[in-house]
């Protein structure tokens, strides 16, 4: 009788214990979390519901970055949008880039672009900007263009390049160019004369990651070569100078990056970005000539030439490399880091909303 019971006790706590684990191991098995599924759906470019999931348990921010929003002021209709960061990222891209660069050249651009939207919100409120305003959708921060603004323009081309652009993004997603464990100012420019150049020799500052290096894939790029004819009436007016008879100027210096330095123009002396900016050069590496009452300058490259070269990262891209290495070859001694600790002290000092 008491062998009869103790079988009977035997089996009830067999049974307490091994049937809740079998059935907790067979949901878990058949859970969505453990099913394995493409990173993109290659018709629209979105990400999969699953992977939604999993890229927001794994993000340690106040909340995930799909619901971070970004104000940015449309400069045509004056008004703020409230955009959701990583559709601004998108939208960033594809103003930026061609999306038929190579994928890791754009995975490059959609990593500057976070960085780029980050360093600013990190610096506080722009004075140039109106009250709410995070960016402005031109070139004073970065050019956006919204989905539909990118549908009208590019019509049936549009579900291939979104396709490409969402997918960087997406590969890039919650990642930041650090140096010294802070988001880099990540400066970039569409095509090099074969070097970027040093940033104090454009602007005053000297940062430790914008320094020149070679960039030879740009020589390729269509605008590597340009040229201006003007008169020379306008050419003294643009300048405010006189020239004397047959003179046009002596370029007294160049950069680390082989743009011009100093240049004498009547008298006066100019710096390469001076010129550049009074002529509206594409570039402050040039040469020029006189002959009779016009004047011809030819440059090489088009843009500031301080950071990533777009054109050399695509040219990077289609020889091998990835967009880590893009990276770390235009911004010098940099690294790539999650940006959650950067947003998070953004939501805390209240510089950043959620997307509705």
């Amino acid at each position: 009788m008491v062998k009869g019971f103790m079988l009977v006790l035997l089996i009830f706590m067999v049974g307490i214990l091994v049937i809740p684990a079998i059935l907790v191991t067979g949901f878990s098995n058949d859970s969505p979390m453990n099913e394995q599924s493409g990173i993109m759906q290659e018709e629209s470019g979105e990400k999969m519901t699953v992977q939604q999931e999993e890229a927001q348990g794994e993000i340690d921010t106040d909340m995930p970055l799909e619901a971070q929003s970004v104000s940015v002021f449309r400069s045509s209709s004056e008004v703020i949008e409230e955009v959701p960061m990583e559709e601004y990222i998108a939208g960033v891209v594809a103003s930026e880039m061609p999306a038929s660069y190579e994928m890791e050249a754009l995975k490059a651009q959609a990593l500057t672009a976070r960085t780029y939207l980050i360093r600013h919100l990190l610096d506080g409120q722009d004075l140039n900007l109106p009250d709410g305003a995070d960016v402005t959708d031109t070139v004073m921060h970065q050019v956006y263009k919204s989905d539909e603004e990118l549908q009208m323009e590019w019509d049936g081309d549009y579900e291939w390049r979104m396709s490409r652009v969402r997918q960087a993004v997406y590969e890039t997603e919650g990642e930041v160019i650090t140096y010294d464990q802070e988001p880099i100012t990540a400066t970039f420019f569409s095509t090099s004369n074969g070097y970027t150049e040093n940033s104090e020799e454009y602007w005053e500052n000297e940062i430790p990651y914008l320094r020149s290096v070679e960039s030879p894939w740009d020589m390729d790029s269509p605008r590597y070569k340009g040229g201006l004819e003007l008169s020379v009436e306008e050419f003294e007016e643009r300048l405010q100078v006189q020239l004397g008879e047959g003179e046009v100027g002596e370029i007294i210096s160049r950069t680390t990056g082989g743009r011009v330095a100093e240049v004498n123009v009547g008298g006066q002396v100019f710096s390469g970005r001076e010129v550049r900016d009074a002529l509206e050069l594409d570039s402050s590496d040039f040469t020029w000539q006189r002959s009779g009452n016009q004047i011809m300058v030819e440059t090489r490259g088009w843009g500031h030439g301080v950071g990533m070269s777009q054109f050399g990262a695509d040219g990077m891209a289609r020889s091998g490399k990835n967009y880590r290495d893009i990276i770390g070859h235009y911004y010098h001694g940099v690294e790539i880091q999650e940006a959650s600790t950067f947003l998070a002290n953004l939501h805390h000092t209240g510089q950043m909303s959620y997307a509705d």
